[in-house]
């Protein structure tokens, strides 16, 4: 078994096939999960050097027009705590990741329909007072407004397609349809943004082949970052009952993305720190290499409640750079503190 594990590894390594993801996604052998986590984490050393990349985070709004059924800033959670970032909080947080020496800000928040000229002015104070890129991830724009974002000076831009299977999607997404999505994507690669996208692992009625063919989706569209991780459904939404992905298989599909997006840049999740204990740095040592730590304002952390147990609602600014710098050593890597702009520019 273990050979045929092997022969069916080094085949994904060289030509990706849907039968063959399916084959290494279901392995729950110890050591067939670790040759797999070794080998991920060997092409991610020799593509992208063995460091560990720092973004801060920045979790701005947590008003959200949509109904997916599982997050709890869905807008038909009457229980959710709204708040905004006033345009000063912002700029005070976005200092504070500076003076932590960190070069990349994300700047996330639920789809809030934000004036784009609004997002745009922020945009261009940060980028005239530092020398840091700008990340955004606040969901479906149309492309006019992208364009803005980008001339404004934004350098990046994160959204995950969660599943890149129509049906699968329209069963998480009420009123909303995988192609929107993609049109987004497509929008942002080639308005010349570093774009990130990324799935879920876990979510009701998916299968191992829907696994695989996002694991092909991400590969095929080539994207600069590609974030994984267990789906864990909020207690105040429809999928509150559904079981939450295992941290084994979201491993399983972080390290075969990494095998086939060599030089794509896969944060290990704050979802994959917050299930029974902290699998951040399991997931390093599977071939992922961003962490994210959250600068939020403490009153606002447990407001953006996507999903509950968060690991940043726990988490001291103050003492960042101690638990970076022992992830990173945990899974034998260095702390980067540049911009880490795509390897593929």
């Amino acid at each position: 078994m273990r050979a045929a594990f092997g022969d069916t590894l080094q085949r994904v390594i060289h030509a990706a096939v849907e039968a063959d993801l399916v084959f290494l996604l279901q392995t729950a052998d110890p050591e067939e999960q670790d040759l797999l986590y070794k080998k991920a984490a060997e092409i991610r050393d020799e593509y992208c050097g063995p460091r560990m990349v720092l973004r801060g985070l920045l979790e701005i709004s947590s008003f959200c027009t949509n109904t997916c059924l599982y997050c709890g800033l869905n807008r038909t959670n009457k229980k959710a705590k709204r708040y905004k970032l006033s345009f000063d909080q912002i700029l005070a947080c976005t200092d504070r990741i500076w003076r932590a020496h960190i070069k990349t800000v994300v700047m996330q928040s639920g789809e809030d329909s934000m004036p784009a000229e609004d997002l745009a002015a922020l945009i261009q104070e940060i980028k005239s007072r530092y020398d840091m890129a700008v990340t955004l991830s606040v969901g479906e724009r149309s492309r006019k407004d992208y364009a803005c974002w980008k001339k404004a000076g934004a350098d990046r831009y994160l959204l995950r397609i969660e599943s890149s299977d129509p049906a699968l999607y329209a069963s998480l997404h009420l009123d909303r349809s995988v192609r929107t999505r993609i049109r987004c994507l497509d929008d942002l690669q080639d308005l010349g943004y570093q774009t990130g996208s990324g799935f879920m692992v876990g979510v009701p009625g998916q299968t191992l082949n829907h696994i695989a063919r996002d694991i092909l989706f991400m590969a095929e569209r080539d994207y600069d970052m590609i974030g994984i991780g267990p789906f864990i459904p909020h207690p105040d939404t429809p999928l509150r009952d559904a079981p939450i992905g295992t941290i084994q298989r979201t491993m399983n599909a972080e390290a075969l993305t990494r095998i086939i997006n060599k030089k794509a840049w896969l944060p290990a999740t704050t979802a994959a720190g917050s299930l029974d204990r902290d699998y951040r740095a399991d997931v390093l040592k599977a071939g992922a290499n961003v962490i994210m730590p959250n600068f939020s304002p403490a009153d606002v952390k447990k407001k953006y409640a996507i999903y509950p147990g968060k690991k940043c609602i726990t988490e001291k600014v103050e003492d960042y750079a101690e638990e970076m710098q022992a992830l990173a050593s945990a899974a034998s890597l260095t702390v980067d503190y540049s911009r880490a702009d795509s390897l593929k520019l």
